[in-house]
């Protein structure tokens, strides 16, 4: 691919020529090659990422204007500038496209939301007894990964009758490396119990390898010969050997049981289906592998409503594929326009034959139907949800009166325990619930605030992040929304508190200059803290209520519960981590190794701070110097 960029990538002027001027100017300096083009508009934010078999031909459609949708001439309008970067290859240029796309996130083009990473069952060999274990991220662990699935639920379900079938170890090296009798999981005939002898290496060993045959694939192999293995120790009248062979068949059979839809005649595959309905689009994607159903995932892509089915489908699979592993089939419900394009980019990233098909007949066939009807089903519920998300979002409007009903709506909280680990919190609510990639946590840092000041902690939350959106979006009425009108900018802000906590957010907007930009609302708890008996405070009015069983209250107390949910749960896990931190973190040289020799030899910190240098000394990895160090960190004042 070549990185450097054509010759016509330079920043226009101000003054430049905006639209299809300044696309024509560019086509001019352009080659007849294939790569991918950004349109930017005016403030340098990238509107659309497209990819192009020949670049000057695909530009010229644009300057000539003929043709096009609303939303095209509407991006061209919008356009200031271009960048090109141009690829050796059409497939190259797909690849990066998808990669562009997916990192800038661009108005116009397909989005794919709600794309979080994948668990995978691990079976981790970096220890002489290898593991069983769920994993998420990156694969920087040595070990055989199995996958996707499509929850953590599904991996879980699936480790705990893989225990039974295969006796696998789930627990972590150090709870291993301890062990001096077996556990409960060796009792209850879900561990072979590698750790106290309980099985010689050779024979783990073989386990492990049926496991990972099993979740490769070969799985009849497994369960023919585990059968073979049963009914030779039935001969053998060795029945303990039988009924544990007939326990660990029946788990496989458990297994293969609860996954669903299980194909006969395909071994690994993911399958996509499309529905459109309502100005939205549903994909829903189906895994499929060693002839066993891991689970499904609806995903709802951010597009232009004129855009078809089979354009939407076309671009989220390749955007789906940029950071995950290709299976050797993908299904489609609907037939992509460069189907073949993407199945040789995807051949390419795979390093593997991948086919692309769209299947006409047979159980493939059937496959793609299930996953259309749950598309269906999928976006039915949440035009549902967005239809009722809609007349709550009208009804807040007009309960606190604002011109319209808003489309994103914060909520702010704190939360602390007599000052100690002081945290605030904002929650995010728009036109599909709760936006919980927009949430937010500040660790409150001021050291000039008295422990336990809630107006002061208010002001240092509100001030950060109305000040950061100021200085990134930019004034409210010129920043970017979606379709739906949702944008970084809120329409509507609660905070948690009375007068006291709404005069404060008043005066840090004041100070900003944007108090006429944000609607605030202050929530003071009813008497005895009864929901339902909510007190309101808006700047200009006289405190009021809200009627008993109205929608709206109901409505305002799901939004102030998650604030306190979530405030109050990144308190904990603020805590925790300082509960958990232990004096010797703090000691220079002692790190997790030699940590945890110390705490094998005396057993507690408290044994540690009173153990003398002699005593330190007698530790595997302690030197006179670090048991100096350490010594001397428990006495300082001796």
């Amino acid at each position: 691919m070549t990185e450097e960029p054509v010759p016509s990538e330079t920043t226009e002027p101000a003054t430049a020529p905006h639209g299809a001027a300044v696309i024509a100017d560019l086509v001019k300096r352009l080659p007849n090659e294939p790569g991918v083009y950004r349109m930017i508009d005016r403030k340098g934010d990238v509107l659309y990422v497209g990819k192009a078999r020949n670049l000057k031909k695909r530009v010229s459609n644009y300057a000539r204007g003929a043709g096009l949708s609303a939303r095209i001439l509407r991006m061209i309008r919008e356009t200031s500038t271009m960048e090109f970067v141009q690829t050796r290859t059409e497939t190259e240029a797909l690849l990066l496209e998808a990669n562009l796309i997916k990192r800038l996130r661009p108005r116009f083009n397909v989005l794919l939301r709600d794309d979080k990473s994948f668990p995978y069952i691990l079976v981790a060999e970096d220890h002489a007894a290898p593991s069983l274990v769920k994993h998420r991220g990156a694969r920087k662990r040595k070990g055989s990964y199995f996958g996707p699935f499509a929850s953590a639920g599904a991996v879980g379900r699936t480790i705990n009758a893989l225990q039974k079938a295969f006796l696998i170890r789930t627990c972590s090296d150090s709870v291993y490396e301890t062990r001096t009798r077996p556990c409960l999981l060796f009792q209850i005939k879900r561990c072979a119990a590698p750790c106290t002898g309980e099985i010689d290496a050779a024979g783990y060993a073989e386990l492990v390898a049926e496991a990972k045959a099993f979740l490769s694939g070969r799985s009849q192999a497994v369960k023919a010969d585990l059968a073979a293995a049963m009914e030779q120790a039935s001969e053998a009248l060795d029945f303990e050997r039988a009924a544990v062979c007939r326990d660990r068949l029946a788990a496989l059979s458990h297994v293969q049981s609860h996954q669903g839809i299980n194909p006969q005649t395909v071994e690994e595959a993911d399958v996509f289906a499309a529905h459109h309905e309502g100005a939205q689009t549903c994909i829903q994607v189906f895994f499929f592998r060693t002839g066993q159903n891991w689970g499904n995932r609806a995903y709802f892509p951010r597009a232009d409503k004129s855009l078809s089915e089979a354009e939407i489908l076309e671009s989220f699979v390749a955007q789906f594929y940029d950071d995950k592993p290709v299976p050797r089939l993908i299904l489609l419900s609907h037939d992509l326009e460069e189907r073949e394009l993407l199945e040789q980019a995807l051949c390419e990233r795979a390093g593997a034959r991948v086919e692309v098909a769209v299947p006409k007949r047979g159980e493939k066939k059937d496959l793609v139907e299930h996953a259309l009807l749950n598309a269906r089903e999928a976006l039915g519920r949440r035009l549902a949800e967005s239809s009722s998300q809609a007349r709550l979002l009208a009804g807040l409007g007009t309960a606190f009166g604002l011109a319209e009903a808003p489309k994103r709506v914060e909520v702010y909280d704190n939360s602390h325990i007599m000052g100690t680990n002081a945290v605030g919190a904002m929650i995010v609510a728009g036109p599909d619930g709760f936006v919980k990639n927009q949430y937010r946590k500040f660790n409150i840092r001021s050291t000039e605030l008295t422990p336990g000041d809630d107006y002061g902690m208010m002001r240092e939350v509100l001030t950060r992040r109305f000040g950061r959106l100021v200085r990134e979006a930019g004034a409210k009425a010129e920043a970017p929304r979606d379709e739906q009108g949702f944008g970084a900018w809120p329409d509507l802000v609660f905070v948690d508190g009375g007068k006291g906590q709404l005069e404060a957010a008043r005066q840090v907007l004041a100070d900003l200059g944007i108090l006429d930009d944000v609607p605030l609302v202050g929530i003071a708890k009813g008497p005895d803290r009864d929901a339902g008996r909510e007190r309101f405070f808006v700047p200009g009015r006289p405190d009021f209520m809200l009627p008993e069983r109205d929608a709206v209250l109901y409505f305002v107390q799901r939004l102030r519960d998650e604030a306190h949910r979530f405030a109050i749960g990144t308190h904990r896990a603020k805590r925790s981590k300082a509960i958990g931190q232990s004096a010797l973190d703090e000691i220079p040289g002692v790190g997790p190794t030699r940590k945890r020799a110390l705490l094998r030899h005396f057993g507690t910190i408290k044994a540690i701070s009173k153990a003398a240098m002699e005593d330190l000394m007698q530790v595997d990895g302690i030197s006179e110097s670090l048991a100096e160090a350490i010594h001397d960190h428990f006495h300082e004042d001796a």
